[in-house]
């Protein structure tokens, strides 16, 4: 029964909601989450599911693959090192409420020292450990190699390397050039902006959550829920025919869903007016277009009345209004999955004679 229940709240809508607001509640309690109790607490709750759930077979099948126990290993640093950097950042900002420096700043913290040979010193042995690591890697877990290319036979489940199942899952929702290069190409522009964009001196060379809530907020929501937990969807819990599956649920090849994704300008044409698609394409897809134009353009005036005018003033026009276009196109992705899980939406906007659908 328990098994049940996890496998239905598993399923993409549910997990993605239940991810979202326990961000936000850990953001919101930094006072709670930012402590050594909490993350001992976090720690052993974790350890006694994890533990609970490798009993099973089904479970244990999927995780011990090869390929996937690094993945776990991964996940296991990305948590840490966000709970640690929330408890450090947590810990200066008690400390600059008293009137104190931040702990970087203290004497006994702000002692130099040469790159040669400390720094030096201390990367060789880490990569030295590293090799060490996976070389006893490699001797009692075999290579997850498969046999040579057949063009008549692929496998199913056919799965990109994990880092790129972020991408995988957005196919799901994007059309291929959207999902592999346009929201790619964002990502990548904007964390090339980001030194620009972010001129606020706080923060710099140490650890803070309250002088930065907005960038650091911004910032792990796209790393957090818009990648590592696309990750985690695409690994281990995407099975044959890209089909979900639950994390106790078997793995079976011929299970088939039912879908009719339709886009918006059906649903307005047909389904509303029931009357057939026009010929024209920007009639067509007049609702589309207008969407389009309402979420980059109408938004952003919005957006600076209630909450950006600050912003506007301290980054320049320039500056904040790149930020919020990034902002706006990093947001399209979850609006996209609630669209597709609401409305069996395809595409907001279907323009296959230009190649754009968005």
């Amino acid at each position: 029964m328990i098994k049940e229940a996890i496998n239905y709240l598993s399923s993409p809508l549910y997990s993605f909601t239940a991810f979202i607001f326990l961000f936000w509640l850990s953001l919101k309690r930094i006072d709670i989450v930012g402590t050594k109790k909490f993350g001992l607490g976090l720690l052993i709750f974790i350890l006694v599911i994890f533990g609970w759930m490798i009993s099973d077979p089904v479970f244990f099948s999927v995780i011990s693959l090869p390929d996937n126990i690094p993945i776990i290993i991964l996940n296991a640093l990305v948590f840490w090192s966000t709970w640690f950097a929330l408890y450090k950042g947590h810990q200066n900002d008690l400390r600059i409420e008293r009137g104190e420096q931040p702990l970087e700043g203290t004497p006994e913290n702000r002692e130099k020292v040469w790159a040669w040979p400390n720094l030096v010193y201390t990367e060789l042995f880490c990569g030295i450990l590293c090799t060490v690591f996976l070389i006893v890697w490699a001797i009692f877990f075999k290579a997850p190699l498969e046999e040579p290319a057949n063009p008549t036979w692929a496998p199913n489940p056919a799965k990109a390397p994990w880092y790129f199942l972020g991408l995988q899952e957005m196919l799901v929702y994007f059309d291929p050039w959207m999902a592999g290069v346009v929201l790619p190409g964002l990502i990548i522009v904007g964390l090339i902006a980001i030194p620009f964009i972010d001129i606020n001196p706080k923060g710099n060379g140490y650890f803070t959550f309250k002088e930065r809530k907005f960038a650091i907020a911004g910032f792990l929501f796209g790393w957090l829920a818009l990648w590592i937990f696309l990750i985690q969807i695409g690994t281990f819990l995407r099975g044959p025919n890209w089909t979900f599956y639950g994390p106790f649920e078997y793995w079976d090849a011929h299970k088939v869903v039912a879908e009719n994704n339709i886009n918006l300008s059906e649903i307005f044409w047909i389904k509303l007016f029931n009357t057939s698609l026009p010929k024209n394409i920007f009639l067509r897809e007049i609702f589309g277009i207008i969407f389009v134009l309402v979420y980059f353009v109408g938004v952003i005036p919005l957006i600076t009345k209630k909450w950006g005018q600050s912003y506007l003033e301290r980054m320049g026009t320039i500056r904040y209004y790149t930020m919020v276009f990034l902002l706006l196109g990093m947001a399209l992705l979850p609006l996209k999955m609630y669209l597709r899980w609401f409305l069996t939406l395809k595409y907001i906007l279907a323009m296959p004679e230009f190649e754009l659908n968005l």
